[in-house]
Protein backbone atom coordinates (compact mmCIF):
# COMPACT_ATOMS: atom_id res chain seq x y z
CA UNK A 1 0.00 0.00 0.00
CA UNK A 2 1.24 3.44 -0.57
CA UNK A 3 0.97 6.89 0.30
CA UNK A 4 -0.14 9.49 -2.37
CA UNK A 5 0.57 13.42 -1.22
CA UNK A 6 -2.43 15.78 -2.46
CA UNK A 7 -2.08 18.89 -4.38
CA UNK A 8 -4.92 20.75 -4.99
CA UNK A 9 -4.88 23.39 -7.46
CA UNK A 10 -6.95 26.47 -7.24
CA UNK A 11 -5.68 29.67 -8.98
CA UNK A 12 -2.31 28.29 -8.97
CA UNK A 13 -2.28 27.68 -5.89
CA UNK A 14 -1.77 24.65 -3.59
CA UNK A 15 -4.66 24.56 -1.24
CA UNK A 16 -6.88 22.69 0.64
CA UNK A 17 -10.59 22.29 1.39
CA UNK A 18 -12.67 21.45 3.93
CA UNK A 19 -15.85 18.84 2.31
CA UNK A 20 -15.09 20.17 -0.55
CA UNK A 21 -16.41 23.44 -0.15
CA UNK A 22 -14.63 26.15 -2.42
CA UNK A 23 -15.63 29.06 0.16
CA UNK A 24 -13.78 27.07 2.83
CA UNK A 25 -10.16 26.82 1.30
CA UNK A 26 -6.83 27.12 3.12
CA UNK A 27 -3.43 28.12 0.94
CA UNK A 28 -0.59 25.81 1.83
CA UNK A 29 1.81 27.31 -0.67
CA UNK A 30 2.21 29.81 -3.63
CA UNK A 31 4.45 27.57 -5.77
CA UNK A 32 2.80 23.89 -6.18
CA UNK A 33 6.06 22.88 -8.04
CA UNK A 34 7.96 23.29 -5.17
CA UNK A 35 4.99 21.59 -3.05
CA UNK A 36 5.53 18.58 -5.41
CA UNK A 37 9.23 18.59 -4.92
CA UNK A 38 8.91 18.53 -1.01
CA UNK A 39 6.88 15.50 -1.08
CA UNK A 40 9.22 13.87 -3.74
CA UNK A 41 12.34 14.63 -1.41
CA UNK A 42 10.68 12.43 1.21
CA UNK A 43 9.90 9.63 -0.67
CA UNK A 44 6.51 10.01 -2.65
CA UNK A 45 6.33 7.72 -5.09
CA UNK A 46 2.91 9.09 -6.74
CA UNK A 47 1.32 12.63 -6.75
CA UNK A 48 -2.40 12.98 -6.21
CA UNK A 49 -3.52 16.04 -8.12
CA UNK A 50 -6.71 17.91 -8.53
CA UNK A 51 -7.84 20.68 -10.59
CA UNK A 52 -10.57 22.67 -8.03
CA UNK A 53 -11.35 25.21 -10.29
CA UNK A 54 -11.41 22.73 -13.62
CA UNK A 55 -13.89 20.52 -11.59
CA UNK A 56 -16.53 23.47 -11.58
CA UNK A 57 -15.60 25.12 -15.01
CA UNK A 58 -15.75 21.22 -16.69
CA UNK A 59 -12.28 21.87 -18.82
CA UNK A 60 -8.87 22.44 -17.50
CA UNK A 61 -7.93 25.57 -15.57
CA UNK A 62 -4.47 24.65 -13.90
CA UNK A 63 -3.41 22.21 -16.46
CA UNK A 64 -0.12 25.19 -16.94
CA UNK A 65 0.86 24.19 -13.17
CA UNK A 66 -0.21 20.28 -14.12
CA UNK A 67 2.37 19.89 -17.09
CA UNK A 68 5.06 22.30 -14.94
CA UNK A 69 5.58 19.56 -12.23
CA UNK A 70 5.44 16.61 -14.74
CA UNK A 71 8.68 18.42 -15.98
CA UNK A 72 9.59 18.80 -12.91
CA UNK A 73 9.98 15.58 -11.76
CA UNK A 74 9.59 13.13 -15.02
CA UNK A 75 9.84 9.98 -13.47
CA UNK A 76 6.82 10.17 -11.03
CA UNK A 77 3.81 8.90 -11.52
CA UNK A 78 1.13 11.79 -11.29
CA UNK A 79 -2.78 11.34 -11.99
CA UNK A 80 -4.56 13.94 -12.19
CA UNK A 81 -8.50 15.09 -11.75
CA UNK A 82 -10.76 17.67 -11.95
CA UNK A 83 -12.48 18.67 -15.44
CA UNK A 84 -11.83 15.91 -17.01
CA UNK A 85 -14.25 15.68 -19.86
CA UNK A 86 -12.88 15.10 -23.30
CA UNK A 87 -10.53 12.76 -25.11
CA UNK A 88 -9.38 15.77 -26.15
CA UNK A 89 -8.25 16.76 -22.65
CA UNK A 90 -7.23 13.48 -21.69
CA UNK A 91 -4.50 13.20 -24.44
CA UNK A 92 -3.36 16.50 -23.55
CA UNK A 93 -2.31 15.56 -20.04
CA UNK A 94 -0.74 12.19 -21.16
CA UNK A 95 1.05 14.40 -23.66
CA UNK A 96 2.05 16.46 -20.71
CA UNK A 97 3.56 13.59 -18.33
CA UNK A 98 0.90 12.76 -16.33
CA UNK A 99 0.37 8.55 -15.97
CA UNK A 100 -3.35 8.09 -14.69
CA UNK A 101 -6.41 10.58 -15.83
CA UNK A 102 -9.46 10.68 -13.10
CA UNK A 103 -13.01 10.66 -14.52
CA UNK A 104 -15.23 12.05 -11.65
CA UNK A 105 -18.53 13.39 -13.09
CA UNK A 106 -18.23 12.00 -16.64
CA UNK A 107 -18.15 8.55 -14.92
CA UNK A 108 -21.72 9.45 -13.44
CA UNK A 109 -23.35 11.43 -16.72
CA UNK A 110 -22.05 9.13 -19.59
CA UNK A 111 -20.47 5.82 -18.23
CA UNK A 112 -19.48 5.22 -22.09
CA UNK A 113 -16.88 7.93 -22.05
CA UNK A 114 -14.60 5.84 -19.13
CA UNK A 115 -15.29 2.49 -21.56
CA UNK A 116 -13.51 4.42 -24.62
CA UNK A 117 -10.92 5.93 -22.62
CA UNK A 118 -10.23 3.01 -21.34
CA UNK A 119 -9.90 1.34 -24.58
CA UNK A 120 -7.92 4.12 -26.05
CA UNK A 121 -5.38 4.69 -23.41
CA UNK A 122 -5.03 1.24 -21.57
CA UNK A 123 -4.11 1.40 -17.74
CA UNK A 124 -3.89 5.25 -17.68
CA UNK A 125 -7.45 5.76 -16.45
CA UNK A 126 -9.03 5.99 -12.89
CA UNK A 127 -12.71 6.47 -11.46
CA UNK A 128 -13.26 8.92 -8.90
CA UNK A 129 -15.80 7.67 -6.93
CA UNK A 130 -16.72 10.76 -4.41
CA UNK A 131 -19.73 10.12 -1.58
CA UNK A 132 -22.06 11.58 0.44
CA UNK A 133 -23.94 9.67 2.27
CA UNK A 134 -23.05 7.07 0.14
CA UNK A 135 -24.37 8.55 -2.66
CA UNK A 136 -22.21 10.02 -5.83
CA UNK A 137 -21.25 13.59 -6.04
CA UNK A 138 -20.31 15.60 -9.29
CA UNK A 139 -19.75 19.03 -10.34
CA UNK A 140 -16.73 19.50 -8.03
CA UNK A 141 -19.00 18.00 -5.62
CA UNK A 142 -21.44 20.57 -5.81
CA UNK A 143 -24.31 18.55 -6.86
CA UNK A 144 -25.52 15.09 -5.94
CA UNK A 145 -26.66 11.95 -7.94
CA UNK A 146 -29.09 9.51 -6.98
CA UNK A 147 -26.11 6.81 -8.19
CA UNK A 148 -24.50 4.97 -5.56
CA UNK A 149 -20.75 4.47 -4.90
CA UNK A 150 -20.86 0.39 -5.06
CA UNK A 151 -23.25 0.40 -8.48
CA UNK A 152 -21.26 3.33 -10.28
CA UNK A 153 -18.10 1.36 -9.36
CA UNK A 154 -19.25 -2.33 -10.64
CA UNK A 155 -20.32 -0.90 -13.80
CA UNK A 156 -16.62 -0.66 -14.62
CA UNK A 157 -15.60 -3.91 -13.26
CA UNK A 158 -14.68 -5.32 -17.13
CA UNK A 159 -13.33 -2.00 -18.24
CA UNK A 160 -10.14 -1.69 -17.64
CA UNK A 161 -10.10 0.61 -15.13
CA UNK A 162 -6.80 1.10 -12.82
CA UNK A 163 -8.20 1.97 -10.12
CA UNK A 164 -11.21 3.87 -8.12
CA UNK A 165 -10.07 6.78 -6.06
CA UNK A 166 -12.79 6.63 -3.53
CA UNK A 167 -13.35 10.05 -1.36
CA UNK A 168 -16.12 10.36 1.74
CA UNK A 169 -16.96 13.87 0.92
CA UNK A 170 -17.95 13.97 4.42
CA UNK A 171 -14.60 13.15 5.45
CA UNK A 172 -12.50 15.37 3.45
CA UNK A 173 -10.62 18.18 5.12
CA UNK A 174 -11.88 17.79 8.20
CA UNK A 175 -9.34 15.83 10.09
CA UNK A 176 -11.82 13.12 11.56
CA UNK A 177 -10.20 9.86 10.38
CA UNK A 178 -10.68 8.16 7.24
CA UNK A 179 -13.77 5.83 6.23
CA UNK A 180 -12.16 2.75 7.02
CA UNK A 181 -15.55 0.68 6.92
CA UNK A 182 -16.93 1.80 3.61
CA UNK A 183 -13.61 1.88 2.02
CA UNK A 184 -13.25 -1.62 3.19
CA UNK A 185 -16.85 -2.39 2.08
CA UNK A 186 -16.39 -1.06 -1.60
CA UNK A 187 -12.75 -2.29 -2.00
CA UNK A 188 -14.35 -6.03 -1.38
CA UNK A 189 -17.09 -5.46 -3.80
CA UNK A 190 -15.10 -5.20 -6.66
CA UNK A 191 -12.11 -6.77 -7.99
CA UNK A 192 -10.93 -2.79 -9.34
CA UNK A 193 -8.04 -1.69 -7.08
CA UNK A 194 -9.11 0.68 -4.42
CA UNK A 195 -7.20 4.12 -3.31
CA UNK A 196 -8.85 5.85 -0.55
CA UNK A 197 -9.60 9.31 0.23
CA UNK A 198 -10.90 11.96 2.83
CA UNK A 199 -10.11 11.91 6.31
CA UNK A 200 -6.79 10.98 6.75
CA UNK A 201 -5.57 12.24 10.27
CA UNK A 202 -2.60 10.22 11.96
CA UNK A 203 -0.96 7.16 11.48
CA UNK A 204 -3.28 5.54 13.02
CA UNK A 205 -5.91 6.18 9.98
CA UNK A 206 -2.87 4.30 8.17
CA UNK A 207 -2.57 1.55 10.37
CA UNK A 208 -6.22 0.90 10.23
CA UNK A 209 -6.80 1.11 6.39
CA UNK A 210 -3.06 -1.45 5.76
CA UNK A 211 -5.11 -4.00 8.51
CA UNK A 212 -7.68 -4.36 5.86
CA UNK A 213 -5.85 -3.84 2.57
CA UNK A 214 -6.18 -7.07 1.86
CA UNK A 215 -9.74 -6.11 0.41
CA UNK A 216 -8.15 -4.64 -2.23
CA UNK A 217 -7.03 -1.09 -1.23
CA UNK A 218 -3.81 -0.57 -2.85
CA UNK A 219 -3.34 3.27 -1.83
CA UNK A 220 -4.26 6.54 0.66
CA UNK A 221 -4.52 9.97 -0.91
CA UNK A 222 -3.07 11.99 2.10
CA UNK A 223 -3.62 16.07 2.19
CA UNK A 224 -4.24 18.18 5.35
CA UNK A 225 -2.64 15.94 7.53
CA UNK A 226 0.25 16.24 5.56
CA UNK A 227 0.14 20.15 5.37
CA UNK A 228 -0.25 20.30 9.30
CA UNK A 229 2.08 17.95 10.20
CA UNK A 230 -0.17 15.02 11.85
CA UNK A 231 1.80 12.51 9.16
CA UNK A 232 5.53 12.41 8.41
CA UNK A 233 5.59 11.22 5.11
CA UNK A 234 8.70 9.29 5.35
CA UNK A 235 8.24 7.86 8.53
CA UNK A 236 4.25 6.67 7.48
CA UNK A 237 5.49 4.97 4.10
CA UNK A 238 8.80 3.04 5.59
CA UNK A 239 6.34 1.79 8.42
CA UNK A 240 3.88 0.66 5.06
CA UNK A 241 7.18 -0.92 3.49
CA UNK A 242 7.79 -3.01 6.67
CA UNK A 243 4.30 -4.97 6.19
CA UNK A 244 4.50 -5.08 2.60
Amino acid sequence: MILIPAIDLKQGQCVRLRQGRMEDSTVFSDDPVAMAGQWVDQGAKRLHLVDLDGAFEGEPVNADVVEAICDAYPELPVQIGGGIRTMDTVEAYLAAGVRYVIIGTQAVRQPEFVSDLCAEFPDRVIVGIDARNGLVAVQGWAESSDTRAEALARRFEDEGVSAIVYTDISRDGMMQGVNVEATEALARSISIPVIASGGVTDLGDIQRLQAVSDSGIEGVIIGRALYEGSIDLAEAQAWLDTRS
